[in-house]
């Protein structure tokens, strides 16, 4: 694996930047590392990405789009957006990078008994740092199935560097487009019966000794997107009991569909929306999972999990991703750190030694 030099598996060993793989990619190999249950993948990494808008004029044509750009023009930012994005899926990728990915993809196929779904995940340069709530900028794609669709979808990631929404926030949090770049994550599809995501500390009041988790039936994009009312639990860190839940009415899940190779959306019946899509044995696991991420970076973090209805049980409850807690964690001075000792100054110290090394 060490040959590649526009591909790094996720278990490849050495150097880990953020400037090479991006926020969740860098994130994913180090969770790797840990010996967190992490879906096997690859990161297609910023040099491709580098490559391919270097070498087709790409680079050039959007720094004039972008030049005195108005973020109050709502109108211009999409027009604007919609020209990059179009620019990006009608360039031809460089045939190095091609050549590349095509011999990862199938690398990572032939650890598997037969062809796998994978999910195709951007990775920005900007996103999940302490000082910067980047979650959701960019697009994921599901369930995708074969080489061509696969391909396409990373352009499409690439792409969504430039959605209007990205390039507004940028504007408004004074991100420069300079070095600005984009890594891809590539991983197997994980057949979620439940899924959510959980932050080891109180989103509501910065409590360090809770950990809250949402919840809810079928993939995890229906919690993150807000499309349902999860399960909101909130347990004791320590004890690992639930001091307090609310059951939300999960009207819907997202499952895969063989006929559309692809995810849909569809009804819960109405059993299953009133009782809790976790066990109690698999709150414990969530709350655990979510600890350990926490200890290796040594912050709060923002996890994203899934039990997976084709795996054993106890074996079958994986992470998907691991973000620092970007609100709380700039609540304490970055000169004094809080009595926990997670100051701005040491969450950033401690997060960029994770990521350096």
């Amino acid at each position: 694996m060490s040959d590649y030099l526009f591909i790094r598996f996720f278990d490849q060993a050495g150097p880990v930047t953020i400037e090479n793989l991006g926020g969740k990619c860098a994130s994913l190999v180090h969770l790797t590392g840990a010996g967190l249950p992490v879906p096997p993948g690859f990161a297609v990494t910023t040099a491709a990405y580098t490559a391919f808008v270097e070498l087709t004029g790409l680079a050039d044509e959007i720094d004039e789009l972008l030049t005195g750009i108005d973020a109050e023009d709502v109108a211009g930012v999409d027009e604007i957006s919609a020209r990059i994005r179009d620019a990006f899926l009608s360039r031809e990728v460089p045939e190095a990078v091609a050549a590349e990915f095509s011999r990862a993809y199938a690398a990572l196929q032939e650890r598997f008994n037969e062809q796998q779904p994978v999910a195709v995940r951007s990775s920005a340069t900007a996103e999940d740092l302490p000082d910067a709530s980047f979650a959701g900028q960019q697009d994921t794609y599901l369930w995708l199935r074969g080489y061509d669709a696969v391909a396409e979808h990373i352009r499409r990631c690439w792409a969504s560097l430039y959605t209007s929404r990205a390039i507004v926030y940028r504007l408004a949090n004074s991100i420069p487009d300079e070095g600005l770049s984009m890594a891809v994550a590539v991983q197997k599809m994980v057949d979620a019966k439940t899924a959510g995501v959980a932050m080891t500390i109180d989103p509501s009041n910065g409590d360090r000794s809770t950990i809250v988790i949402d919840a809810a039936w079928g993939l995890g994009e229906s919690v993150v997107s807000g499309t349902v009312t999860p399960d909101n639990l909130h347990v004791d860190k320590v004890l690992l009991t639930i001091s307090e839940e609310h059951i939300g009415d999960k009207h819907i899940e997202m499952v895969p569909d063989a006929e559309s190779q692809g995810v849909v959306e569809r009804e819960v019946e109405a059993e299953r929306r009133s009782i809790r899509s976790l066990t109690d044995a698999e709150v414990v696991a969530v709350a655990t999972i979510a600890k350990r991420a926490e200890k290796h970076f040594g912050s709060p973090q923002d996890i994203e999990w899934a039990i997976d209805r084709t795996l054993p049980e106890g074996e079958n409850l994986l992470l998907l991703q691991s973000r620092p807690e970007t609100v709380w964690s700039h609540k304490s001075s970055d000169k004094t750190p809080t009595s926990s000792g997670f100051g701005i100054a040491s969450i950033t110290q401690s997060l960029m030694t994770q990521i350096g090394r």
